[in-house]
């Protein structure tokens, strides 16, 4: 069975197409902001993930929008391929190095969204990239997937690593999580 989602939104600020394979294929990424591709394709490659991003968004106003509603977006996709998580492992943890950084995510597709984000960037810009574009990424990213998502910067001294690091990390824990390992719905409840 294929473990697919896609998601059309539009807003008076963006424009998005998302798409996820959550067993594999293509990656290709369009936001309209170069660091948010760079991270956006590490998630597709290291989370082993088909990914399609297309985002036309108001980067006249800057980049909050677009990375924002396209954490929205791939969070609703996201929930789609996850399906009902019968038989999937369900949790994941990661650690990821980068030079001098370290990050760790540990993550539960439980249905029930959560995010806990502990980082902080000591340079505010990556390119075109407001660095706490990040935590709003996530953050809307959590809430419309259904995961409990706890991500941490152990340490760094470049924000272009601690948030690769942690963008990765994230991809790591969610390919852990969404592995098919039992017959039945991991939960006490037998159901998610």
């Amino acid at each position: 069975m294929a473990r697919i989602g896609e998601v059309i939104r539009t807003t008076k600020e963006t424009d998005i197409h998302v798409s996820i394979n959550l067993d594999g294929g293509e990656v290709r990424i369009n936001s309209g902001i170069g660091f948010l591709d760079h991270m956006l394709t590490a998630l597709g490659v290291h989370g082993g993930f088909g990914l399609t991003v297309e985002c036309r968004g108001d980067l006249e106003v800057d980049g909050h929008h677009s990375a924002e509603d396209i954490g929205i977006a791939l969070g609703q996709a996201f929930a789609q391929a996850v399906g009902d998580k019968k038989g999937i492992a369900r949790y994941g943890s990661f650690y990821i190095p980068m030079d001098e950084a370290l990050a760790f995510c540990s993550l539960d597709i439980s249905g029930r969204p959560f995010l806990v984000f502990d980082a902080e960037f000591p340079q505010w810009r990556c390119g075109d990239f407001d660095c706490c574009l990040t935590e709003e990424f996530f953050r809307a990213f959590a809430m419309n997937s259904g995961v409990t998502l706890h991500i941490k910067s152990m340490y760094g001294k470049n924000s272009h690593h601690i948030i690769e690091a942690i963008f990765k990390a994230v991809a790591h824990a969610l390919k852990a999580a969404c592995k098919v390992e039992y017959e039945g719905t991991l939960s006490t409840k037998g159901v998610l």
